[in-house]
């Protein structure tokens, strides 16, 4: 357990879904925890598992799909360079200059951390989102998955730390 956290509830699973609203449109969804900031409630993250869909095989062409999951939110699928950033994955079919429909690639975060981490984020404020989008494709792109984590109880100064964190590195 963090310190300064009270873990308030056993482990929970959030499932969350987003598609894109035209093809090679970044999309995003806000996902509603339900804190309660009176209460000085965070969610501590302990996995997320991400199912990215495909991009479409076109020959010739380098076609891609691109998500993340962020406790803000964001203008462009994120990287894990970003300190708000949890997770992340990459599809990509790399075409150009074939006549087939290419090679396909695959980048995404662990679907479970490893044993030694006691958590991959800390949410503290009241939602958290998921992005996605295609570059190339004909057809929408969708994002679908699950974060996996407990609420706890944090100290005044420690809520007021993460809050201001999330907050102002938006």
């Amino acid at each position: 357990m963090p310190a300064g956290l009270k873990q308030t509830s056993s482990t929970v699973a959030i499932g969350f879904s987003v598609t894109e609203s035209a093809p090679n449109t970044f999309t995003q969804t806000s996902v509603d925890l339900n804190l309660s900031p009176l209460d000085r409630e965070v969610f501590v993250v302990q996995s997320i598992d991400l199912t990215l869909g495909a991009p479409n095989a076109l020959a010739g062409l380098d076609t891609a799909a691109a998500a993340s999951i962020t406790t803000t939110s964001q203008t462009a699928v994120s990287d894990l360079s970003d300190s708000n950033c949890m997770a992340v994955a990459v599809n990509q079919i790399r075409a150009a200059g074939f006549a087939d429909s290419g090679v396909g690639f695959s980048q995404t975060a662990g679907e479970s951390p490893s044993t030694l981490l006691e958590y991959v984020g800390i949410i503290a404020t009241n939602d958290f989102f998921a992005q996605v989008v295609g570059a190339n494709n004909v057809a929408e792109l969708s994002l679908t998955g699950k974060i996996y984590g407990y609420r706890a109880r944090a100290d005044a100064s420690i809520y007021s730390a993460l809050v201001q964190s999330e907050v102002l590195s938006a």
